[in-house]
């Protein structure tokens, strides 16, 4: 069992640029912290094998999600109260809209692969998106 809480620095940057928290993980799933900054957007990717659900807890913003199978895309607005799911091989990419940071907290299914490392290599893979990315990757951001 492990209870934790909210870290006050973030222990990664995600692929897509935001920064993460890392909250639990068991054997099926993990759960992190998702922030990403004021008026910024996060860069277009796609998971291999993992599935997440997000909940926004602050901020406004927008998700676009594009099915790599039908090519069905989706733009949505996004706040606090807003749940969504990102299956498996869907293109995504957000963008924060309001005055303070955009921030979610997201469940991975399985759990993220190396819960320490937040790279994402081999899992996650870039694609196009709607909009030009304001952040860089995790690889690429310190």
């Amino acid at each position: 069992m492990l209870t934790v809480r909210l870290p006050v620095e973030r222990d990664a940057i995600a692929p897509d640029g935001c920064d993460v928290r890392v909250l639990v993980a068991c054997d099926g799933a993990s759960m992190a912290h998702f922030s990403l900054p004021a008026g910024e957007t996060s860069v277009a990717v796609a998971h291999r094998t993992l599935e997440e659900m997000w909940y926004f807890v602050s901020g406004t913003g927008e998700m676009w999600r594009r099915a790599e199978d039908t090519g069905a895309e989706h733009t949505v607005e996004v706040a606090a109260g807003v749940a969504l799911s990102i299956p498996r091989r869907t293109h995504f990419q957000f963008r924060s809209t309001g005055t303070e940071p955009l921030v979610a907290i997201g469940a991975t299914v399985p759990a993220w692969p190396g819960i320490g490392d937040q790279s994402g290599r081999g899992e996650v893979y870039a694609v196009d998106g709607p909009w030009q990315a304001t952040v860089g990757s995790g690889s690429e951001r310190t």
